[in-house]
């Protein structure tokens, strides 16, 4: 074991959330009940994972806070930005994920939690029409947003800031060289307030990096996928993680994928179907913003059943995603066609009746609290460790960079980064 040369966890850690939906409040709600005991963080690794360090009669399986330095749930402070001026409680009640008998207990603090004014464009989301909007330019957007990040930690005493996107998905902005690709263009390009190039998503991303906070990316928006924003975090020093939430459905793809390619067998065909009735759904419901997510879901099978290296059983196979916008119910459900043995079919019909905000929650914490140890250990840029948490991991297209999908290697790349940081041998495999 070497040294670890991870900075302590010292002070208060503010945690600024864009979006006070269904899934932020479900997420500052869990984490006020669980450090007065009154609920558990069911389903966050950083709280219950243990995991091996050492090896031979040093081996150990210790808990992530006994390997590094990591905050603790008393050391997080909230704040949030949001097109609607619904206070914390007011949008837990209203998100109806909840009880509320598992709101009330912390009221006053989530009453507390009121938002600043988000930037936004209408035209990203256009199913959405709050008026607690900022004014401006996109250049003037971003020194608001610095204004408030700044203002946040002296008021709250915070020593580090992290930013997390948990707002809607935004319409598909496709990768443009020409701003995309340098952080001077890009820069260029907020100050000539190019609308169609730089979505309200890249300012806060920008507005984070610049004040010396990590930046998440909790939807299949462009935003930090970019090389300027790789140029801005390398620049910075600072983490940025990304992008959309594993929840659901892509869980499952990518934790079932494995198991046919590992007995070899054949894919003729996976649908997935999702019905959403949140404002997740009102969003997606218009085509332009269900091409951002079409385009993260569809990216999780490609990378795990290659065609090129089993041409025999992965050549040709039929992948769709569909996403409904049904107000009743939330429910996904996914049927696969493989065939085995002589090429004879079978079928499998997977009907996944999940809580998108009560499995995208602890996604949430633990994202902050590793994105914030990161930091701390001086890593920065793409965190490809934290690819365990989200549905299309980030990578370096422009070198041709192929992601990493499956769910049992994305486990593995998150254990050898903690035993890194801790100062043990990163010592588990990627086969």
């Amino acid at each position: 074991m070497i040294k670890s040369n991870v900075k302590p966890a010292e002070g208060k850690l503010g945690v600024m959330v864009v979006g006070l939906g269904a899934v932020s409040t479900t997420f500052m709600t869990g984490v006020l009940m669980a450090r007065k005991g009154l609920a558990k963080p069911i389903g966050s690794v950083t709280q219950y994972d243990r995991i091996r360090v050492g090896e031979g009669e040093e081996k150990q399986y210790l808990k992530y806070n006994e390997i590094v330095s990591m905050a603790g749930l008393d050391d997080i402070v909230f704040a949030a930005w949001d097109v609607y001026p619904a206070n914390a409680y007011e949008s837990a009640m209203n998100a109806e994920v909840l009880k509320e008998k598992d709101i009330e207990p912390v009221r006053d603090e989530l009453e507390a939690i009121k938002p600043l004014p988000a930037a936004f464009d209408h035209n990203y989301a256009k199913r959405l029409d709050g008026d607690n909007v900022k004014k401006g330019t996109r250049w003037e957007l971003v020194e608001q947003l610095r204004e408030d990040i700044r203002k946040f930690k002296a008021e709250n005493n915070c020593t580090r800031i992290v930013v997390l996107w948990a707002a809607s998905t935004e319409v598909y902005v496709p990768v443009d060289e020409k701003c995309h690709y340098t952080l001077e263009a890009l820069e260029a390009a907020m100050k000539a307030d190019d609308k169609e190039h730089i979505a309200p998503s890249m300012c806060y991303a920008y507005a984070a990096l610049t004040e010396g906070a990590p930046f998440i990316m909790g939807a299949p928006n462009t935003t930090v996928d970019i090389p300027a924003m790789w140029e801005l975090a390398e620049k910075t020093q600072m983490p940025i993680a990304g992008k959309d939430f594993k929840t659901g459905q892509t869980l499952v793809k990518s934790g079932f994928a494995p198991i046919i390619g590992v007995r070899c067998l054949g894919l003729a065909g996976w649908f997935s179907t999702n019905i959403l009735g949140n404002r997740d759904g009102l969003v997606l419901d218009e085509p332009a913003n269900f091409r951002t997510k079409e385009v993260s879901k569809l990216s999780t099978l490609e990378s795990i059943l290659v065609p090129e290296e089993q041409p025999d059983l992965y050549t040709n196979y039929y992948h769709k995603v569909r996403i409904n916008y049904y107000p009743p119910r939330n429910e996904g459900w996914d049927n696969i066609d493989i065939f085995g043995w002589m090429g004879y079919p079978m079928q499998i019909k997977i009907n996944f009746l999940c809580r998108d905000s009560i499995l995208a929650a602890p996604l949430c914490l633990d994202l902050v609290l590793l994105s914030d140890l990161a930091a701390r250990a001086g890593r920065f840029g793409i965190q490809r460790f934290l690819s365990f948490f989200l549905k299309s991991p980030m990578h370096d297209y422009t070198q041709n960079e192929v992601p990493v999908n499956n769910l049992y290697q994305q486990y593995t790349m998150l254990k050898n980064a903690l035993r890194e940081m801790g100062g043990y041998k990163a010592d588990e495999p990627i086969d």
